[in-house]
């Protein structure tokens, strides 16, 4: 579970940073830049939370992977459509379109992650372990 917590814990800073970065004296619409921040905190407080796991941390922890690839999944596919937009970014499109395929990806591998990996959990006496 530590590979995974760790994995939950740089994608949202990634996902927190990146955006940043990219939105920094650009001017963009504030929506548009805390839903990145919606979505990178709640990977990295769960991943802090699953040091002492329960069933109802395990939930949360697999759901913010699953929201997180949901966030990037329109993001991703909306900048493959069509590259050659503008877009108001401190970084170039191809790699701004790049970053986040790659972040989504991540997002993918960390819901099934997370899932096998709490499929592992043994529950005696209401007492989880890994």
């Amino acid at each position: 579970m530590k590979f995974w917590r760790l994995w939950a814990i740089l994608l949202g800073l990634s996902l927190m940073i990146g955006e940043t970065i990219r939105s920094w004296g650009q001017g963009r619409n504030p929506l548009f830049v805390l839903d990145d921040f919606l979505v990178g905190l709640p990977l990295v407080v769960t991943a802090i939370l699953m040091a002492r796991p329960s069933i109802p941390r395990l939930c949360a922890f697999s759901a913010s992977f699953a929201a997180s690839a949901g966030m990037l999944y329109g993001s991703f596919f909306g900048k493959l459509v069509d590259l050659s937009k503008p877009a108001s970014s401190n970084i170039e499109i191809r790699l701004l379109t790049a970053l986040i395929g790659f972040a989504f990806i991540s997002s993918i591998i960390g819901i099934f992650g997370s899932i096998r990996a709490s499929s592992s959990v043994s529950i005696k006496n209401n007492k989880i372990t890994l």
